[in-house]
């Protein structure tokens, strides 16, 4: 085993453990747990940004345009909002979610392997602005589907009048959860706008049209429009609690499918298990 696989089973290790401490600390309200989970998940994403550093260093396309670094940068940058939000605002109990996501997502970073037809030349334009922005707007949405499941679970126990376990007691209020929700739906949407935008641009730069019914554009826009509702249902009518919560939660899943299901299932564009195109 090199020193290359060695860091990729370091990283694997420590998110692993950071997504088992951080669940058994909650179910068991031990707090010396969840701060071994966040010690795992720190350990992890440091040496999991020394990854992705070494191989943008080496300028390696065939690397870049993998579909398994795709889901390496998604789980690096969930776990970058994750921690923002933890300094920030001491959204600790949305590590619930980005720690196994981001387990989840790394796993399968190492499963595939497909390529995504790219010209060179437009590399950065592509990584900066389509990609990035796109990336952090569904790190903040998987946040948002994260805090609306608790929302809803807890909201679930209140009105049935469930007996509080030391699980729920530790958790923070329905509003904290509500105010998760909002946070990420009012940063995420304008993110998802640029990433939408850059990518219509990419289009025309490449294929010479802004839009060519590609299933992948088809669904992108329908997810935007889903997005602007929610942004607007949230910022101009005042949504609170149960609806947005059950809104995040459906348009995340949606997001995942189209993720998954159209980059490796459906022949697109954005299809992972086609070739670059020859220089």
């Amino acid at each position: 085993m090199n020193a290359y696989e060695l860091l990729k089973l370091a990283i694997f290790t420590l998110y692993l453990g950071g997504t088992a401490f951080l669940l058994a600390g909650t179910l068991s309200a031990r707090q010396s747990l969840r701060r071994l989970g966040a010690i795992c998940a720190v350990g992890g994403f440091a040496l999991h940004t020394l990854e992705l550093i070494r191989l943008v260093a080496t300028a390696q396309s065939a690397v870049l345009l993998a579909g398994n670094f795709y889901f390496s940068l998604f789980a690096w940058t969930l776990l970058l909002i994750y921690f923002a939000l933890w300094w920030r605002l001491r959204m600790q109990f949305l590590g619930l979610t980005a720690a196994p996501l981001a387990l989840f997502l790394y796993c399968s970073s190492l499963a595939f392997t497909g390529k995504v037809a790219m010209p060179k030349h437009l590399s950065g334009l592509f990584f900066g602005l389509h990609i990035g922005s796109l990336f952090l707007a569904m790190a903040l949405l998987a946040l948002a589907f994260g805090a609306g499941m608790t929302f809803l679970w807890m909201e679930k126990r209140i009105k049935t009048k469930a007996k509080l376990t030391r699980t729920t007691q530790d958790l923070p209020s329905l509003s904290a959860f509500d105010k998760a929700n909002a946070l990420a739906v009012k940063l995420g949407f304008p993110l998802y706008t640029l990433g939408v935008l850059s990518g219509f641009v990419w289009a025309r730069l490449t294929w010479g049209r802004v839009f060519s019914w590609d299933p992948k554009e088809i669904v992108a826009l329908f997810i935007w429009f889903a997005f602007a509702f929610l942004f607007h249902q949230r910022l101009a009518l005042g949504w609170q609690g149960r609806k947005p919560a059950k809104f995040a939660v459906w348009l995340f899943l949606v997001s995942l499918v189209s993720m998954v299901g159209i980059n490796f299932l459906v022949p697109t564009h954005h299809s992972f298990n086609q070739l670059p195109p020859t220089p």
